[in-house]
């Protein structure tokens, strides 16, 4: 004889038992995931009609590490992540953003490249600016144009 309520109670404990081995490996070893925020975030004032710099800094809080895989805005044809190596400048790809710890753009370092500007943004304009990254989710970014010789106090 059958009892109605055993076979839902049986489903139940075993759907119970398939969801608790379900949950994600960070949280079984203790790790938390990316935990990406951005500080310090400024684009000088471009001196050239197509091109533009943008600076800021990403802080990894979490405990596993992320890549930033691409940048967007909708002042530029595009937006390209650069690094300064012994004096010379090149476009990078991916860039990761270490677990507890963060990853600085300053002028001579990592930098962001706006290429075809389709305006000229001016002092006291903001700049909005969305960074991709491979773990997390898109991070929206409001860059203020600062004058062209500006220099934060931190020094990037």
């Amino acid at each position: 004889m059958r009892r109605p309520g055993a076979r839902a109670a049986v489903l139940t404990a075993s759907l119970a038992l398939a969801l608790a081995g379900c949950g994600s490996s960070d949280s079984s070893d203790g790790e938390s995931g990316p935990e990406l925020s951005v500080s310090g975030a400024y684009m000088p004032q471009p001196v050239s009609d197509s091109m533009a710099a943008g600076f800021l800094t990403i802080r990894n809080d979490g405990g596993t590490q992320d890549e930033l895989t691409s940048v967007t805005s909708d002042i530029a044809g595009a937006v390209t992540v650069h690094e300064t190596v012994d004096s010379a400048m090149r476009e990078i790809r991916n860039l990761a953003v270490p677990a507890d710890g963060e990853v600085v753009f300053k002028s001579g370092a990592n930098h962001l490249m706006f290429e075809k500007l389709k305006r000229k943004p001016q002092q006291g304009d903001t700049v909005s600016v969305v960074l991709h990254f491979a773990e997390s989710g898109p991070v929206t970014v409001e860059m203020p144009v600062k004058p062209a010789t500006y220099t934060p106090a931190t020094g990037h």
